[in-house]
């Protein structure tokens, strides 16, 4: 078969399906196989020649069948996906909502202006693809709503009694009904439908719906908190009902438990909810138990539910952090979502006088960022609460940012979880354990069997003496009311936080560097040898198969200087490869053996030093704002390399000169250098083992010090050594265990 034939042939197999089922069929003859008796069917006269025949068959080789995965079809798959606009829809008749006998009331029209307001101010909303705002019908709100609920706020649409309308509002906690708020309630579920429906659809890639009034805790016969209609719950089952998706994800990370959506997907395993919320053992509004972490689902959808009560004020950037990577992310990976829902409401920001929380604006936008790359991209984010006008805003702003895929503004310096959270998180894993693997690496402590460590087992409190149902419910002054020391406080430390954050928008996504002159690197007695040049070549071909190449900045190569590289290797070093020019090509195999697993060519010396100043031309791009990131096309690799001789395919330590000249020549004070490859980069841990700038994490096999580059520093004790104390992390993994034993995590911090 021709070559142009079999790579045809390839082609097609690789991208047909993601699993091939095949079955073994033993070679000989085809055998003619009767049907299986049972031992009731079998007679007693059996010949020895059937008892033979028996015997023989039971010898002979079984059909099995086996699936074959192709573990390249996500990839495939993924070769025409391209980030489409960011959606945006809202209307400015939202802001006709208003509570007319309580001017002081917190859900007031500003909450939507100022939003939409700070979004243009920062050029946002001319970078959005606009969804047209609409109703929603009438048989959308019945998916979860009663025929009742709808019709008692229809009767009050253009009502001019203010007093019924106050009245009639006293039925419901926390409500105030104006004239507007039937049509306006409708417009919030419809909009948010329609956002949704276009991410589903793939006319946008995700999208904000700055909509009000809010909806998390509107019940399907009741109006609750603000709420009218379930703008999130409608649009989730929307979504269900009319797209192809069957898994969703929604957030909730307003600072009041979101009672209604939980209720609604309470037992429906293809929707779970996530909601972190101030709880404070059921003192805090809306005073539920159901709000307790316990409350995991039922039926179909337990485990499904996830709750994560704050039971202290002030929460902390750091602790939402803690919680995202601890229980959330672990288990978005595995539930793997179609569509993420976000019900995005700032009342924990910084300076509400509600969530009493102290969340950065900022933070929001971590947040957001690190729900992205899962769910191809598909996130919506629909306005809830938020009630400091100013952090509101700003968060809202950089959470629109954040879908645009504008790099996220630099948090402050971050301190450890509180113990509170620490708790609270180590609550939710233990009710979620049975029910998902990601939580499965920590044992639990069980009654009647004692353990030397120390072991977490949950105790639910639930402190609130009233009853959250009443027959009447306040219709004013039923609001924190904060002091001007305090809101002057918190105003001044929002200007200040806003001032200092930097929001970069690089004219280029991404840059990269690529020269084929490092393909001339290679090993001449050895023409399969693994570290070949076409380990870049067919980077750099599958880049354009995939369009990659007409979508980057493409930048001009260039050598890294003497001056660079001794930034991290010793000058011998450096002569030494400047030397291998002069050297015949038996000398150069002959040096080249003098080393661990290095070959040298005559085209060695140019490519390492085009490797290294490619690299540079990266950092040099994304530093200066030119390019958000950066991709470095190159070979030799590097991280191998030491400071004083080359190891492991490796000529000069590419990434630790990058590093050390992003804090020499840009002025960094602090680096991370994450090492995904499979062997343990020990040059570069070497080289920034005493240095608290350089972050180094190093994820690769080690087999106790067995596989390459054997040695026990890439062990997980070493973590580095003086000032550079704790900043080394090897997770080092072992392919077969040296003991039986495992090690138990007791704490977050254990």
């Amino acid at each position: 078969m021709k070559n142009k034939d079999l790579e045809a042939l390839t082609a097609k197999t690789m991208t047909s399906t993601s699993t091939v089922k095949t079955t073994v069929v033993p070679s000989g003859p085809k055998t003619r196989r009767s049907p299986r008796i049972t031992t009731q069917q079998a007679t007693s006269s059996s010949t020895l020649a059937d008892a033979r025949r028996r015997g023989l068959a039971r010898k002979k080789p079984k059909r099995s069948q086996d699936y074959i995965r192709d573990m390249y079809f996500n990839a495939q798959q993924s070769k025409d996906l391209v980030m489409k606009p960011t959606g945006i829809t809202y209307d400015d008749s939202m802001d006709q909502h208003v509570c007319l006998w309580d001017s002081n009331y917190p859900e007031c029209p500003e909450r939507y202006t100022r939003v939409i307001q700070r979004c243009k101010e920062l050029g946002l909303v001319d970078r959005c693809q606009f969804i047209q705002p609409r109703e929603a019908t009438r048989d959308e709100v019945l998916k979860k709503h009663t025929e009742e609920q709808i019709e008692i706020l229809a009767n009050t649409e253009n009502s001019n009694n203010v007093n019924e309308l106050e009245q009639l509002s006293s039925h419901y906690d926390a409500i105030y009904i104006h004239p507007t708020s039937y049509r306006l309630s409708l417009l919030s579920a419809g909009s948010t439908i329609e956002l949704v429906d276009n991410i589903c659809k793939g006319n946008v890639q995700n999208g904000m719906a700055i909509i009000r009034p809010p909806g998390h805790h509107a019940m399907k016969s009741e109006y609750c908190g603000y709420c009218f209609f379930n703008n999130v719950a409608l649009a989730a089952q929307h979504a269900l009902d009319n797209t192809a998706v069957n898994r969703i994800l929604i957030v909730d990370w307003d600072v009041h438990h979101g009672q209604a959506t939980q209720q609604m997907f309470y037992n429906d395993n293809r929707v779970v909810y996530f909601s972190l919320h101030r709880y404070e053992h059921g003192t805090f509004w809306p005073n539920l138990r159901e709000s307790d972490y316990d409350f995991i689902g039922e039926g179909p959808g337990r485990g499904y539910n996830f709750n994560i009560p704050l039971n202290k004020t002030h929460m902390s950037d750091a602790d939402y952090l803690a919680v995202f990577q601890q229980v959330l992310l672990p288990m978005l990976a595995e539930f793997n979502p179609q569509l993420i829902m976000i019900s995005a409401g700032y009342d924990a920001a910084l300076g509400d006088e509600k969530g009493d929380m102290d969340i950065t604006p900022a933070c929001y936008a971590h947040l957001l960022n690190s729900l992205s790359g899962f769910a191809q991209g598909k996130v919506a984010v629909i306005l809830e609460g938020g009630y400091c006008l100013k952090s509101l805003a700003e968060g809202a702003a950089l959470t629109l940012r954040a879908l645009l895929d504008d790099p996220c503004p630099n948090l402050e310096p971050l301190g450890a979880p509180s113990d509170s959270i620490t708790e609270t998180i180590l609550n939710c894993i233990y009710e979620h354990r049975p029910y998902w693997n990601c939580y499965k690496f920590q044992d639990v402590a069980c009654d009647g069997i004692q353990s030397p460590l120390r072991l977490h087992k949950p105790k639910a409190e639930f402190k609130f003496d009233g009853d959250p149902k009443q027959e009447v419910y306040a219709t004013r002054d039923c609001y924190p009311i904060q002091d001007e020391a305090f809101v002057k406080l918190c105003d001044e430390r929002l200007d200040k936080l806003r001032a200092s954050t930097t929001l970069l928008s690089p004219p280029h996504k991404v840059c990269l560097v690529y020269n084929e002159l490092m393909l001339k690197h290679k090993n001449i007695t050895d023409p399969v040898h693994p570290e070949q040049p076409a380990r870049i070549s067919s980077i750099f071909e599958k880049h354009k198969e995939f369009g990659l190449i007409d979508r980057v900045h493409l930048l001009e190569s260039r050598i890294a200087t003497a001056e660079e590289l001794g930034l991290v290797h010793t000058e011998s070093h450096i002569q030494s490869v400047l030397d291998l020019d002069e050297l015949t090509p038996r000398e150069l195999m002959e040096k080249g053996k003098g080393y661990e697993s290095v070959y040298l060519h005559p085209s060695t010396r140019d490519s390492a030093y085009l490797a290294a100043g490619c690299l540079l031309e990266v950092v040099d791009s994304v530093l200066n704002g030119e390019s958000a990131h950066g991709v470095a096309i190159i070979r030799p690799p590097g991280h191998h390399a030491e400071q004083d001789e080359p190891c492991g395919f490796c000529i000069f330590n590419n990434v630790s000169v990058a590093a050390k000249y992003a804090l020499e020549s840009h002025g960094l004070s602090r680096v991370l250098i994450l090492d995904w490859d499979v062997h343990h980069g020990n040059g570069t841990q070497r080289m920034f083992y005493n240095d608290p700038r350089v972050l180094y994490i190093s994820v690769h096999r080690y087999d106790h010090g067995t596989f390459f580059p054997h040695s026990k520093d890439a062990g997980p004790h070493s973590v580095g050594e003086g000032k550079g104390e704790g900043y080394n992390v090897n997770i080092a993994w072992n392919k077969v265990a040296k003991c039986p034993l495992r090690p138990t995590l007791t704490s977050l911090t254990g």
